[in-house]
C-alpha cells in the first residue's frame, strides 16, 4: 500500500470516525431584562419566574440544539431607558446572548432596541412592553412581543366603561411612553362612542403630591378617574391622595395599576371602587398546563404576565432550534415557529417541538397566553378582561372586547 493510499484511507477513517460522533453539545445564552428594580418591581419577579420556567422546561427536556443547555442571565432594565440600555449593553457585548426576553417597560423596550439590540442584529422579544411606539420601530425585523400593543387595550377598555354606563371621565396619565399611548388611544375611543372626556392631564414621576394635579382634574364635574400609571410608582400615589381627598368616587386602571403593591398598600376595604384591566391568556389546554407547571414550581400562574413571558422564552427558545443557532435566521424562525401552518406544540412540549424541527416539520406554538401569530410589525392580537380587588388579588368579573 503506497502512502497516497494509505493518507486517503486513513482520512476516510477518521470523517467515518467524526461523523459517527454526536456533535459537540452547544450552550446558548439569552438574556432576561426586567423590572428588577423602579416602578413595576413588585410585578417583575413573576415574570421573570414564568420565564425561567420554559428554560427549565428546555434544559429538562433534551436541551437546545445538540444537547446544550439554555443559559440565562439577568439585567435590571429599572423601567428606565437608560438603565435598560446599560443592562442590553452588558448582554449583548459582554454576555454574548443571542436574544432578549425583555425589556419589560415600553421606554426600556424602545430605547434598548434602538441603541443596543438592533444594531446589534439581536432578536428582542418583550412580554410587556404596550407602548403603539414599539410597532413603529424601524426595527429590522428583531423586534417582537408576546403581548397586544395598548392601542388594542386602550380602545377596548374605552368601549368597556361605555357598557357599564360610564360617560363621563377624568384621565390622568404618566408622561412617558406607556402612559401617554394608553392614554391617546383611550380618548379617542371613549369619545369616537360618545363619552365626555372631562379632564386630561400627563404629569411627571415621582413627585411627592399631585394633589393641585388631581383638584385640577375633578374641576370637569367627572366622578371617574382613569390612571394611566404603574401601581408600584407615581400610580400608587395619584390613587391615594384621590381617595384621602374624595376627588372621585370610581377610579380604574390599565394593567400596570393591577399590582399587588395597591392592595397591599391601601388595603381591599378602600378599594371596593377600583377596577383594571389586563391581557388574560386565551382559555386552552396550553393555558392550562402552564398554570399546572407554574404552580408546582411555586409561582403565582394568575400574576400579570406571567403568561406573556412564558411564551416569549419558549418562543426564543423554539426559534433558537429552528435557526439551529445561527443568530441571522432568528426572526424568520420566530416566525415560523409561531405561525400556522404546523403540527401544534402546546406550553411545555419541549421534547415534542425537538423532535418535529430534527424531521424537518413544520410546527406552530399555541401558547399559554394565546396563538401569536405576528404581524409585519410583530405585534399579535389578544384578549383583556376587567378586574376587581378581591382578597389580597384581582378577580375577573369580565371580558373586554
Amino acid at each position: 500500500m503506497n502512502k497516497k493510499t494509505l493518507a486517503t484511507l486513513v482520512g476516510a477513517l477518521l470523517g467515518a470516525a467524526a461523523f459517527a460522533t454526536p456533535a459537540h453539545a452547544q450552550n446558548v445564552k439569552i438574556g432576561l431584562l426586567g423590572g428588577i428594580s423602579g416602578p413595576i418591581a413588585a410585578m417583575a419577579p413573576s415574570m421573570l419566574d414564568a420565564s425561567r420556567l420554559a428554560i427549565a422546561q428546555v434544559n429538562e427536556q433534551g436541551g437546545i440544539l445538540n444537547g446544550g443547555k439554555l443559559e440565562f442571565v439577568v439585567g435590571d432594565d429599572a423601567c428606565n431607558p437608560q438603565n435598560a440600555t446599560d443592562a442590553a449593553t452588558k448582554a449583548v457585548n459582554i454576555d454574548r446572548v443571542i436574544a432578549t426576553v425583555g425589556p419589560h417597560c415600553s421606554g426600556a423596550v424602545l430605547a434598548a432596541a434602538n441603541s443596543v439590540t438592533v444594531p446589534a442584529g439581536v432578536l428582542m422579544v418583550t412580554p410587556s412592553g404596550t407602548s403603539p411606539e414599539i410597532t413603529r420601530l424601524n426595527d429590522k425585523d428583531l423586534v417582537f412581543r408576546t403581548v397586544p400593543s395598548d392601542d388594542y387595550q386602550g380602545r377596548a377598555l374605552a368601549r368597556t366603561l361605555k357598557a357599564r354606563g360610564i360617560d363621563k371621565v377624568a384621565v390622568a396619565y404618566l408622561n412617558n411612553d406607556y402612559g401617554k399611548g394608553l392614554a391617546e388611544s383611550f380618548k379617542a375611543e371613549f369619545e369616537a362612542n360618545g363619552g365626555t372626556i372631562a379632564g386630561y392631564s400627563g404629569h411627571e414621576d415621582g413627585k411627592a403630591s399631585y394633589r393641585s394635579d388631581l383638584a385640577q382634574l375633578a374641576r370637569g364635574g367627572a366622578d371617574t378617574l382613569v390612571i394611566f400609571d404603574y401601581g408600584d410608582g407615581t400610580g400608587l400615589t395619584i390613587l391615594r391622595q384621590a381617595l384621602e381627598n374624595n376627588f372621585f368616587k370610581t377610579f380604574i386602571g390599565a394593567d400596570g395599576m393591577k399590582s399587588e403593591a395597591v392592595i397591599r398598600s391601601l388595603g381591599e376595604q378602600n378599594l371596593a371602587s377600583f377596577f383594571a384591566s389586563a391581557p388574560v391568556g386565551e382559555a386552552s389546554a396550553s393555558l392550562d398546563a402552564f398554570r399546572a407547571a407554574f404552580s408546582a414550581a411555586g409561582g403565582n400562574p394568575d400574576a400579570i404576565f406571567t403568561t406573556t413571558s412564558y411564551d416569549a422564552a419558549f418562543l426564543v427558545a423554539l426559534a433558537i432550534e429552528k435557526a439551529g443557532g445561527d443568530k441571522a435566521k432568528l426572526a424568520e424562525s420566530l416566525r415560523a415557529v409561531a405561525s400556522a401552518p404546523g403540527e401544534p406544540v402546546m406550553a411545555g412540549e419541549w421534547a415534542k417541538a425537538k423532535q418535529l424541527i430534527a424531521e424537518g416539520k413544520d410546527i406552530d406554538y399555541m401558547g399559554a397566553a394565546g396563538n401569536h401569530e405576528f404581524d409585519a410589525a410583530g405585534d399579535v392580537p389578544g384578549n383583556y378582561a376587567f378586574f376587581k380587588v378581591s382578597g389580597s388579588t384581582y378577580e375577573a368579573i369580565a371580558d373586554m372586547k
